[in-house]
């Protein structure tokens, strides 16, 4: 039985922390998994710099409002989830997250939590455990699954590494380069064609 693992941001839908920085005009919140492979250190860095400029949730979710799933990208999972079960496991947060599922039809996701103050404020982040993408995707072959995996970033590597099959989606050149031996797709269709051809 197989199980297709997604990252989400970069794949489904746009980056949510480059939409909020060009929508904001801090263009040093760009800077995401693709650039940094330590999360920590990148979350550390977006909270103190949302601090600094007195921003919050609700101002993220603002711009998460406007954001639509990429071209495509509901259709390819609509069609992905008929022939298998699909799982998205992304590092955002369910604050983040649940206006972008319900533009998805509502698919499964495995994501973190943000701690919140009364006032609004990212206190902090709760992440559901140690490099969630890998462990999530050992979790499911310890269940009996085969893990198909696609993501476009550093904190992908993991699982897709990990999987019976997996693929690079819209990644970075870099990324490819230091990868030449993961297949790498940019289209939908291509992506969902090696998908079902490793399922077969």
């Amino acid at each position: 039985m197989y199980v297709t693992c997604l990252d989400l941001e970069g794949v489904l839908v746009p980056e949510i922390w480059i939409a909020f920085a060009e929508a904001s005009g801090i263009p040093e919140l760009k800077r995401t998994t693709r650039d940094e492979p330590d999360y920590d250190k990148l979350m550390k860095f977006r909270l103190d710099t949302l601090k600094e400029h007195g921003l919050g949730l609700a101002e993220i979710q603002r711009t998460i409002a406007t954001i639509d799933p990429l071209p495509g990208a509901k259709e390819f999972l609509d069609e992905l989830r008929a022939q298998m079960q699909v799982i998205i496991i992304s590092d955002t947060f369910t604050q983040f997250a649940s206006p972008l599922m319900e533009k998805l039809g509502w698919p499964t996701i495995f994501c973190n939590e943000l701690d919140m103050t009364p006032d609004g404020e990212i206190a902090g982040i709760r992440m559901r455990c140690p490099e969630s993408k890998l462990t999530t995707v050992r979790a499911l072959q310890s269940c009996g699954f085969d893990t198909i995996a696609a993501g476009d970033s550093f904190n992908d590597l993991g699982m897709i590494k990990a999987s019976k099959a997996g693929f690079l989606f819209r990644s970075t050149d870099a990324i490819k380069a230091d990868n030449p031996d993961l297949p790498a797709f940019e289209e939908f269709d291509d992506l969902l064609a090696a998908i079902k051809q490793a399922a077969a």
